[in-house]
């Protein structure tokens, strides 16, 4: 099975379902081995292409990772990203705000970390956590200190996505090139997940308490991620439903997207004028009279 990035795409206004969406599909590998060929192909052209990237200077690159507790945002951006240039990627993981963070606008924490021209920057959760975390538990948008009359539940929400969407839409225009995904994780695979957490000591860190209190609101976090999934995809900044049931399949897909939309920048190398060619040729005379 070949990947192909417009099967998990979600379309500009389309109206989301997730529970339409599958969780699992079939293996884009074969084996195990076969899998570790695949992604470290992967690796190896992603590393050229952020080379080009970085050389060319002229896109940026923004990936977001989106998902419930367990869907593995974290080994996903581990091992496809293993292979590039750490001068080339930037991470970014954004937990509880700070106090100074909730006296500014919903976005400004997010945007002073936005990856600069040549460059690729992951945000491991993100500005979107502003209409899921903040719209499954109303106290968190109630402690930000906004005036009142803008805390109207009826309008606050599509308002927030207006925001997001104009954000994304004026990076787009100013070379940046988005992707976000959401990696789509079924609450069975999830209860197994944190049961292998309890498993094994050297996981003991990955869990806690609030882990198995957020998982409660399984049902409300999905009828949030629906309703931002459908407001938020645009073309210049689309999501991607990845199943997330089987990590190394969705690991493949990711990675696949990420090499298609570096691929379709038809980026080059930055190419020398008669002047520029004039003095590495000069450069190069003197490097040579130096060996005589």
């Amino acid at each position: 099975m070949k990947v192909n990035g417009k099967d998990f795409r979600i379309q500009e206004g389309e109206k989301i379902d997730l529970k339409k969406w599958p969780t699992l599909i079939e293996p884009v590998y074969g084996s195990k081995e076969d899998y570790r060929r695949l992604l470290d192909e992967q690796v190896d052209e992603l590393s050229s292409l952020q080379r080009l990237q970085y050389a060319s200077n002229r896109y940026a690159m923004l990936l977001i990772f989106q998902a419930m507790d367990a869907a593995g945002k974290d080994g996903a951006i581990r091992h496809v990203m293993s292979g590039v240039n750490p001068q080339g990627c930037q991470v970014f993981s954004f937990k509880h705000p700070s106090a100074m963070e909730l006296d500014h606008d919903f976005l400004w924490r997010t945007t002073q970390c936005l990856p600069e021209r040549g460059r690729i920057g992951i945000f491991n959760r993100s500005y979107y956590e502003e209409v899921l975390i903040a719209r499954v538990h109303p106290e968190i948008l109630h402690s930000q200190g906004l005036p009142d009359e803008l805390l109207d539940e009826k309008t606050i929400w599509q308002e927030r996505y207006g925001s997001i969407v104009d954000l994304e839409k004026h990076l787009h225009r100013n070379g940046t090139r988005i992707i976000k995904f959401f990696l789509h994780l079924s609450k069975e695979e999830q209860r197994k997940r944190f049961l292998e957490r309890i498993d094994k000591p050297e996981k003991y860190w990955k869990f806690s308490v609030a882990d198995l209190e957020e998982r409660k609101f399984w049902k409300q976090y999905r009828q949030a991620y629906e309703a931002c999934l459908g407001a938020t995809s645009t073309k210049t900044a689309p999501w991607y439903v990845v199943p997330a049931d089987d990590k190394k399949n969705s690991r493949l897909i990711i990675a696949q997207i990420i090499l298609d939309t570096l691929k379709a920048l038809k980026m080059s190398y930055p190419e020398a004028d008669a002047s520029r060619q004039q003095e590495l040729l000069t450069i190069r005379q003197q490097l040579m009279q130096e060996g005589e």
